[in-house]
């Protein structure tokens, strides 16, 4: 069985009680946290998953990259929501996808992962701020060199035959009818919006274009529980509403 070990400028995840950090191996310099100091350069050529003095140092997962990693400059959407978007996206290997709102990148590095190095994401940021961090955030953990990153208006853009899309702007019904001329007929339509009024206006924005089917409106709860086997129970908090999650499917008129 091949270990997978520990080199300098990788990644890794230290966690101590519950506390977590993602860092990068500098042969140079030292983490320092609750737990004690670790000096990196001992680390290089140990297995990853193990126990180094207080700490347990894992290779991070991508959830642990958006959630630990993003430099966030907008609201990012929770791995709860990001799964389940993937899902209902029908995202796979290969698949040709775009974004509208790339916001800070999260959304756009866990696309880049699925679809892979034979897929490809377009993704659109009209705010120049946004675009940059985003930027920074996908040069900085993407694993393909996958993503076409565009700083303008949706508007502005006319590429077509798309497989899906994903939108997460503030008024998305400003849009569907151009969205609907870059994707192709039977293409999944995504979207993730904070309050019940913005949903209202996207169901019309269908109505009126009479363009998709297959339309749902639904939102994920997750509850985490203490891991302590002698008194089992649920964290005090937990992540509820996060998002209406609103999907469709573009039909051919």
């Amino acid at each position: 069985m091949t270990v997978d070990t520990i080199k300098p400028d990788d990644l890794v995840l230290i966690c101590f009680k519950d506390r977590k950090y993602l860092k990068r191996i500098d042969v140079n310099s030292t983490f320092n946290g609750k737990g004690g100091s670790i000096v990196f350069s001992e680390l290089v050529d140990k297995p990853f998953g193990k126990k180094y003095g207080s700490y347990e140092i894992y290779k991070p997962t991508l959830e642990d990259i958006i959630m630990f990693g993003i430099k966030r400059d907008t609201q990012i959407i929770y791995p709860k929501d990001a799964a389940y978007i993937c899902l209902k996206l029908n995202l796979k290997s290969g698949s040709q996808m775009l974004e509208v709102g790339t916001g800070s990148g999260a959304m756009t590095l866990m696309f880049s992962y699925i679809v892979g190095p034979e897929g490809r994401v377009v993704t659109i940021e009209k705010e120049e701020r946004h675009f940059r961090n985003a930027k920074k955030n996908i040069e900085r953990f993407s694993k393909f060199s996958n993503v076409e990153m565009i700083n303008s208006d949706i508007f502005d853009y006319n590429g077509s035959g798309f497989e899906s899309v994903f939108i997460d702007v503030r008024e998305p019904w400003h849009y569907i009818g151009h969205i609907q001329e870059l994707i192709r007929p039977g293409a999944s339509i995504g979207m993730i919006l904070p309050t019940t009024n913005q949903v209202s206006e996207i169901l019309k924005a269908f109505e009126a274009c009479n363009g998709f089917g297959d339309i749902e409106v639904c939102e994920i709860l997750l509850r985490r529980y203490k891991t302590v086997s002698e008194r089992l129970r649920p964290f005090d908090r937990m992540v509820a509403h996060t998002g209406y999650l609103i999907f469709g499917r573009k039909l051919s008129i």
